[in-house]
């Protein structure tokens, strides 16, 4: 866990509005919060989406990406909560917060977190299809290409 982002991994659905909530709660300075929800996106005639992750592991890879982000901006508070296991279309797999006194720098904090959490938090996806086909996501070179854009 780090000292300004927590970092949850969990099975379990999470609600937004609570979360933000008490995000909103412990950073009462803030001036503001930015947020980012994934869905599992059902197009293609896709089941469901499971993820599979090595415990320890991706817990102390997220940890150090929000890490990097409280070294990067300027934040009083946030939170990564990245969910495992079998989800269907439609179901919230990830939640980015980040609040800070000013907007931009939780708008930055969000993108670079989520961008970073594309490409290098440890997660196996498999796709399962309603016509029965199963595929292994790979990575997209356009993620790929977002986080490059960090590094200057």
């Amino acid at each position: 866990m780090t000292d300004v982002i927590t970092t949850r991994i969990q099975s379990e659905p999470f609600d937004m509005a609570a979360e933000c909530a008490l995000l909103a709660e412990r950073c009462g300075e803030a001036g503001a919060i930015a947020s980012f929800v994934g869905i599992v996106r059902g197009e293609g005639g896709l089941r469901d989406l499971t993820l599979e992750h090595y415990p320890g592991m991706t817990e102390t890879g997220i940890a150090e990406l929000a890490r990097n982000a409280e070294a990067r901006f300027p934040l009083q508070g946030g939170l990564v909560i990245h969910r495992y296991g079998t989800l269907t279309p439609g179901e919230a797999i990830v939640l980015v917060l980040a609040a800070s006194r000013h907007r931009q720098s939780a708008l930055d904090a969000v993108a670079f977190l989520i961008d970073h959490l594309k490409t290098e938090a440890v997660f196996w996806k498999r796709e399962r299809y309603l016509d029965g086909t199963v595929r292994w996501v790979e990575a997209y070179e356009s993620d790929d290409a977002r986080v490059a854009k960090w590094k200057n």
